[in-house]
């Protein structure tokens, strides 16, 4: 109750456009999908992921960084950190760790795993994509953790996709597949209201001094 009021007060300082556009978008995101990047190390690489979760979707995204500090590029991912929930791991375990609580099946993607082509694949829990360094592909700890395995058929010479490449094929097929499904992928009322605030927050330059006389 308190939320929605606070928010009610808060949607006068934006458009009435921009409020429509918050609750359309809204009614298109998903956690039921989420994304892990495991030490990339091109900041280009994470932040295009980023950007594709965006695009596509999915309101969670978890950056493992144990090895090459952090990697997010706001540049690049061009405002997309903004509407994305970020969640920053400092180990791998911790990550599948979290994940594995909140209900999400652990999904190595590979090229060297030939376990599930990726139009075999078959949404019906959530889901946890995992996605690994450029040259080494995810570590031996993931691959020993995950539930199963993903991968996109090639018919050339190469062996692999940038991974940022990878990540927009695998959520443009998997989220649009998800839809036509009788799953619970939408966000709950609680869930939008939440990020409703949270985007109108982040949409306002002076929010500080109107939250200060919004509480007095």
């Amino acid at each position: 109750m308190l939320n929605q009021q606070l928010l009610d007060y808060l949607e006068e300082f934006i458009s009435e456009e921009r409020k429509e556009r918050f609750i359309k978008v809204l009614e298109e995101r998903t956690k039921f999908i989420t994304v892990a990047i495991e030490d990339v190390y091109q900041f280009h690489n994470t932040s295009a992921v980023i950007r594709s979760c965006e695009v596509f979707g999915l309101q969670t995204a978890h950056v493992i960084e144990s090895r090459f500090g952090k990697r997010l590029d706001k540049n690049i991912a061009m405002g997309a950190q903004k509407w994305v929930d970020v969640y920053r791991h400092g180990d791998t375990q911790s990550c599948i760790s979290d994940l594995r609580k909140q209900g999400y099946r652990i999904i190595a993607t590979t090229p060297h795993n030939d376990s599930c082509y990726l139009e075999e694949f078959e949404i019906e829990d959530k889901t946890a994509l995992f996605f690994g360094t450029e040259k080494e592909g995810l570590s031996a700890e993931v691959l020993r953790e995950a539930d199963g395995f993903l991968k996109i058929p090639m018919v050339g010479f190469t062996e692999s996709l940038n991974i940022s490449v990878s990540a927009a094929i695998i959520l443009q097929h998997l989220t649009t597949k998800m839809k036509k499904q009788q799953l619970p992928w939408h966000l709950s009322d609680a869930e939008k209201l939440d990020k409703r605030l949270d985007w109108t927050k982040k949409s306002i330059r002076s929010i500080d001094d109107i939250l200060s006389r919004y509480y007095e």
